[in-house]
């Protein structure tokens, strides 16, 4: 606030003292040059809150804005940042659109990538271990082993257990590719790969179809259906004959007439 601003807040005997070279003059000066720094932050706040704007210091309180301060964990308080700054700005900037994907396979792909820079994670649901995620990692990242870690066990859903494994240490058939990210992510209830049938429904969460056992060969004959219930208002129950009924009471044939 500038010092005649301050000034006209004065009583009008305070105005009228207020002249150059008066103490209460320079008193309101002093006041200006301590409100200029805020002002300042005042007048640019908006850059705060801006992932590629705020300043390198704030953007670690933006990512647990937008529920990724998994990333920042460390083992330590003094150890360096697990991530570069512009690895967070993007974080913070897609964090919306990860939280809208979270508990899907292309969630979790794509958190990997913007948190490492590196492509090519495949996420694998083993046939034999339902509820159950590999995350093979290229070699690439094979230095980020501990934030990939604890970015999976953030990103997956809740019932789903998972393990990190470099590509490469075994075998495994490459799954399907993810969908597009403006086609709802497809899951068990669609009949394809994926760890979550919908990210706003929390059906068929971490269900894989189940192939059947080996040990037990096929029926070669299936069984017949069974023939269709009747319908109508008393499906399944007996019917009762009408009430008979009896001739009056006469003589008995025993008894003489």
């Amino acid at each position: 606030m500038r010092r005649a601003a301050i000034e006209r807040l004065l009583p009008a005997a305070y105005q009228r003292a207020s002249v150059p070279g008066s103490v209460l003059f320079a008193l309101l000066e002093v006041m200006e040059a301590l409100h200029a720094p805020d002002e300042a932050v005042l007048a640019d706040v908006d850059a705060l809150f801006a992932p590629y704007r705020a300043p390198d210091g704030f953007v670690g309180y933006l990512t647990r804005w937008v529920a990724m301060d998994h990333v920042l964990a460390s083992p330590r308080p003094d150890a360096p940042p697990a991530l570069p700054v512009g690895r967070l700005r993007d974080l913070v900037a897609h964090g919306a659109h990860l939280a809208r994907w979270r508990g899907t396979p292309y969630g979790m792909r794509t958190a990997l990538e913007l948190a490492t820079g590196v492509t090519g994670f495949v996420l694998d649901e083993p046939v034999d271990r339902p509820f159950h995620l590999v995350v093979r990692v290229p070699p690439a990242a094979a230095g980020s082993l501990a934030l990939i870690s604890r970015i999976v066990a953030a990103e997956k859903p809740a019932a789903v257990t998972a393990e990190v494994v470099l590509l490469g240490d075994t075998d495994a058939a490459d799954p399907p590719a993810d969908p597009s990210p403006d086609q709802p992510a497809p899951g068990p209830a669609t009949g394809q790969p994926g760890f979550a049938a919908d990210p706003a429904a929390g059906a068929a969460v971490g269900r894989h179809p189940v192939d059947p056992e080996p040990d037990h060969p096929a029926d070669p004959d299936p069984p017949v259906d069974p023939p269709p219930l009747p319908t109508g208002p008393a499906v399944g129950r007996a019917s009762v004959p009408p009430p008979r009924t009896l001739p009056p009471p006469g003589p008995s044939a025993e008894e003489p007439s």
